[in-house]
Order: structure tokens, then sequence, then C-alpha cells
């Protein structure tokens, strides 16, 4: 494959120019002890930068609210040892021709009540239900409510004084802001509920506040899904038409780009509308909106990133057809996770016609940060 395969085509996202269209998927790694990434994370990412990556997207990096994190070895976003290692990931990867965007993250009633580096603290959700639905604590009030948004917003503000190119949102897997988009776990009666666009107003508030705080220039990026870690069959939009209505919701709050989660990328998100090979997620994104959109869910592999978690092993898999429909126009950039995760010349090595050289993914390569 040569250089001038549209994957590795320059791709502009309002004020910044991205080198090509590979993008690294946020991954959780969990080699940051205290919440502060060191050297390692910092060399971990360059690495990538230096390799043919456009765009990194950082492992989701928690807000300052207590319960956001459920883990003491994840990066946090607010403490000012972690920003500091956070400003040096930047200047590392800065080195490189890659750009570099920090996930923004909250785990929401992910979080196990007793664990990550607040184990007092009560964690955060939209209705005080868990998954199925059952009320374990207090709802939150809308002031509440109103200072998570904030929460997003001040970890924007610092990712803009750092030197970040980008923000990402996580609003995707079942996590806080997908819990608000979830009518299972989100029954409020406020303005925060209602039907999908209503539960769709807490990103989008979010999304307001950090326009204000990253100004004009910086692209902000929402991830989200239909899927959740909690029911892979969840489904937040049966049509395109709820879809679009969901969307739209982002559009207007001025989102500049839709990073679409799916476990394999290649599935046909409403198959009954345009057959089994019709527009993925990214792909609607992109026909409803007109944003910029980012496909993601095992390209290069065969299986899914559950079975990862697992401990299971996966087989390559030909990226022949993602580039087709990039070059096609059906989404924008395209998101790699494990096989980038394993192998940091990835890129370079499709960019060099080099696949021969690509190994099957081994789950064994979590346990490893290089």
């Amino acid at each position: 494959m040569s250089s001038s395969s549209p994957l590795f085509e320059p791709y502009k996202i309002r004020g910044l120019t991205l080198p090509n269209r590979v993008v690294m998927a946020p991954m959780t790694r969990a080699f940051s002890p205290g919440g502060v990434p060191g050297e390692n994370v910092a060399d971990y990412y360059e690495r990538r930068g230096d390799a043919d990556v456009g765009l990194i997207i950082t492992e989701g990096t928690t807000v300052d609210r207590g319960g956001a994190s459920n883990d003491p070895k994840v990066p946090n976003f607010h403490a000012p040892d972690a920003l500091a290692g956070w400003s040096n990931v930047v200047e590392a990867v800065h080195k490189t021709p890659g750009k570099i965007a920090p996930q923004l993250w909250h785990v929401g009633m992910m979080r196990k009540p007793g664990t990550g580096p607040d184990p007092e603290a009560v964690s955060d959700s939209p209705s005080g239900r868990t998954h199925k639905g059952k009320q374990v604590q207090p709802e939150p009030t809308e002031s509440e409510v109103a200072d998570m948004v904030m929460a997003y917003a001040n970890a924007a503000g610092e990712a803009k004084r750092l030197g970040f190119d980008a923000i990402e949102i996580h609003g995707a897997h079942g996590y806080l802001i997908d819990e608000f988009f979830w009518n299972v776990m989100n029954t409020r009666g406020d303005k925060y509920g209602g039907d999908l666009p209503q539960r769709a107003t807490f990103a989008g508030e979010i999304i307001k506040e950090c326009r204000k705080q990253v100004g004009d220039d910086m692209p902000i990026i929402l991830r989200f899904s239909q899927w959740k870690q909690q029911e892979y069959t969840a489904r937040l939009a049966e049509t395109p038409q709820e879809l679009d209505a969901f969307l739209q919701v982002f559009a207007d709050a001025g989102v500049d780009a839709l990073h679409a989660s799916q476990r394999r990328w290649w599935e046909a998100e409403f198959p009954e509308v345009d057959g089994n090979d019709g527009l993925n997620l990214a792909g609607w994104c992109k026909k409803l909106t007109g944003l910029t959109s980012i496909t993601v869910g095992s390209v290069g592999l065969s299986s899914d990133f559950i079975g990862a978690f697992a401990g299971e092993d996966s087989k390559t898999r030909p990226i022949s057809d993602v580039i087709e429909r990039l070059e096609k126009g059906e989404f924008d950039l395209v998101a790699v996770g494990r096989a980038l995760l394993q192998d940091p010349f990835w890129a370079q090595k499709i960019k060099d016609g080099r696949t021969e050289e690509l190994a099957d993914y081994d789950a064994a390569a979590l346990a490893t940060l290089y």
C-alpha cells in the first residue's frame, strides 16, 4: 500500500490539520500510579506519534468528581501532579508529526462503591439506578448535575492550557454520560430526562460548556455507542430517524466529530434499512449530520475487544475494506485500538506495505506498556 492511500491523506477539522486519517483509539491502560502519567506513558504515546498515527486519543482520564474513577492507577485530569504529567505527554507527542487529545471520562455507576482513589465518594449517576433499574441511591438534584457538567468543562480548560490539540468526551460504553442516554438508568422527570433527545441534554450541555473553555479553534469529539458494557444488545436508537434526533442535540451544541463505537466496525447499523452491507454507525453519523465521523471497532483484527479483556487473542484481518469505504466517503477517520496497543508501528507498516509483518493480537499485550 502506497503512502497515497486515503488512510494517509491529511484531514482538517475546525482549526486542526491532522497529518493523516489514522486515529489511536482510547484504551484504558492503568499504568499511572496515584493517577499520575509518568515518562513511560509519555514514551508510549510518543512512540505512536512518531510512527504515522495522525491523532492520538489518550486512555480515559478522569474529571474532578470523587466517584469519577474506579482505579487509582488510571490517570486523572485535575490534580496538579497529574496535569504536570500530562503536560509532559503533550510535549513528547509534539516532538512528532502526531496530534493528541485527552479522553475526558467519568465511570458513573460502573464504579463499585468503595473503589478508586476516593473510596468514600458517592458514585455519580443520572437517577441513582443500576443498569437493572434498581434504585440504590438518591437521584441527583439539577444543581448536582450542573456540577458534573462543569467537571468536564474544567477539564477541557486544562486541556487547552496544556496544549492539547483537541478533546474527546467519553459518552459511550455504559459510563456516566451514556447512563444519561439510557432510559433504564435515566428516569428523571426534569430537563435531563424524557425521550432520547431530552436524555442527550446532559451531553449537549457538556459540549457547550467545553466550547466556552477551549475556544473556537479546538475540535471537540464525542464518543458514543449503542451497546453498553452492562448490556451488549442495548440500543439507544432503533431507527435512523431516532438516531438523527439524538445526534442533532450534539450538532446544535457545537460538537465537531462523532466517534461511533461499534464492537465490529464492519457491521451495518440498520441492516433492515440498507442491507447487511449497509452503512455502519459512523457512516450513518456522517450521512445524518455532515459532521466528521470516526469509525472504530476491531480494525485490523477479526474479533472484538470484549474478548481481549477476557484474555482472548485475535487473528489479523485485512483492512482493504475499511480503506475502500473511507475512500468512498462513508466516514472520515479510522480509529485503531488493540492492533496499535500491541504494535506501535502498525500504521507505519500499513503505510509502507509491510503487512506481512503484522502479527495476530496477543492478549498478553494488555499487561505491558510499550
